[in-house]
């Protein structure tokens, strides 16, 4: 995780390198951060933002191991991850701009700061509680062996 939140900063600054080229930048108007209420692109509400958050999460993490479990068919686990992430993103980036990731917030926040670092904290919660609901879930839904070894015997 510091090596993605590390990587986020320096890929925030090298895109406030570029953009802050052209006429008329502001990095105070978001810089693609995160946020909710009057910093959410579509004005939604904190409560909104959060659950957004947590489901785009969940279903992320719930495609990926159901990408990469072991019946999945060979090969397609990045074209399923790949267009998940597409999705998540159309539907989600109206609500709060996308995270589903801290360190993707983390970076462009510590640039424009003020609200955008006050917000930081339901970018990095809600993602947590959405990748170990989705963990759960899957695990619960998937029909994974529970520890059983078929064939073993008893001592």
């Amino acid at each position: 995780m510091i090596a993605q939140v590390a990587g986020a900063i320096v890929a925030a600054w090298l895109l406030y390198v570029i953009a802050s080229g052209a006429p008329g930048f502001d990095v105070s108007k978001g810089f693609a951060s995160n946020g909710y209420d009057a910093h959410s692109p579509g004005q939604y509400s904190m409560i909104v933002c959060f659950l957004t958050e947590v489901v785009m999460t969940m279903m992320f993490l719930f495609i990926i191991m159901g990408a990469t479990h072991g019946r999945a068919p060979a090969g397609f686990a990045p074209l399923a991850i790949g267009l998940a992430l597409v999705m998540i993103h159309l539907v989600s980036i109206p609500v709060t701009n996308t995270s589903v990731n801290p360190a993707r917030s983390t970076g462009p926040a510590l640039f424009v700061g003020g609200w955008a670092t006050a917000q930081l904290w339901l970018f990095w919660v809600a993602p947590l509680i959405g990748g170990a609901l989705g963990g759960v879930i899957y695990r619960w839904l998937s029909e994974e062996p529970t520890g059983v070894v078929a064939g073993a015997k008893t001592a």
